[in-house]
């Protein structure tokens, strides 16, 4: 019998949670602290935990440590949740990561954007594929951001992969978003806004019907706010949300996103939830900075 992922795909269709990944004083993965932001989301009403994302500092972590995190989050969610595992890196170790979370009882991974310096739309389709075949039992979702890969080359890999389930889209252009969905096939696709909520709007105008969030780990119920919103068609209530949390975004976006996660933890150091500090390449925001980011939590009401 074909799996048909329909738990899965509504999963997608909604708020796209990206936790972060506390550090403790010494450096290390501060396991309860992250048990205890996975317990403060599900509690705040979200079902889809992408453990091992960007904003979880995925290139950062060492393979063990992005094992330890896939763990503590699928022991921690339990049923509460539909775990979407973030993998990449080489074949092997994507295709490593993906069996790991599949036998840890994951029921998604999500493939970060290959790094290689070299990537041809034929080799994109290949390592994809090589992933989906590995792992038939799970949900894959590939994370789009080159502006280069057509809509052909995602509809290619499906008709070799149907568990390729959803996409995470990440291009900054609405348009460009719109044309390849339709041309990747709109309805084949479960499309999530991997922009987050900025994007969320216009994305889901075009076609999506989730979207990815790291501001949610701040304020869950601002996120929920918008997918509401957006469920119903009601843009000018979505954009009501957008005035709210635009600051914030801009603050993460700036210097080409320079700062998106540490904005993030800036935020939760702020309410007394996690350490501020995050991993080379990136850094803890300065001093003048992070007043600006507390004001902006603690008006959330959190």
């Amino acid at each position: 019998m074909t799996a048909t992922f329909e738990t899965q795909r509504a999963a997608l269709a909604d708020v796209v949670a990206i936790p972060v990944t506390p550090f403790a004083e010494d450096g290390s993965v501060e396991r309860d602290t992250y048990r205890a932001l996975l317990r403060r989301l599900l509690d705040g009403g979200i079902t889809t935990l992408t453990p091992n994302g960007n904003t979880g500092e995925f290139y950062a972590l060492t393979p063990e440590e992005r094992r330890l995190v896939t763990e503590l989050t699928v022991d921690e969610a339990g049923d509460r949740s539909t775990i979407l595992v973030g993998i990449g890196h080489d074949v092997p170790t994507a295709i490593a990561s993906a069996r790991h979370a599949r036998d840890l009882g994951a029921q998604m991974v999500m493939v970060h954007q290959p790094v290689h310096p070299y990537v041809s739309q034929a080799g994109w389709v290949d390592y994809h594929r090589a992933v989906a075949e590995a792992v038939p039992e799970l949900g894959v979702v590939p994370y789009i951001r080159n502006a280069q890969l057509t809509g052909a080359r995602l509809a290619e890999l499906a008709d070799a992969c149907p568990n390729v389930i959803g996409v995470k889209y990440a291009v900054p252009d609405a348009a460009r978003f719109a044309a390849f969905a339709r041309d990747a096939g709109l309805d084949r696709f479960v499309w999530v806004a991997g922009l987050a909520e900025p994007y969320a709007p216009s994305y889901f105008s075009a076609g999506a019907t989730g979207f990815t969030s790291g501001l949610v780990n701040v304020a869950p119920a601002v996120s929920l706010n918008m997918i509401e919103a957006l469920r119903c068609g009601d843009y000018p209530a979505a954009m009501k949300v957008w005035e709210q949390i635009r600051r914030f975004e801009e603050l993460r976006a700036a210097n080409g996103s320079a700062n998106n996660v540490t904005v993030v933890k800036e935020a939760l150091a702020s309410l007394g939830l996690c350490r501020r500090e995050v991993r080379p390449p990136s850094k803890p925001l300065p001093e003048t900075e992070r007043a600006e980011v507390a004001a902006i939590a603690a008006g959330w009401s959190i």
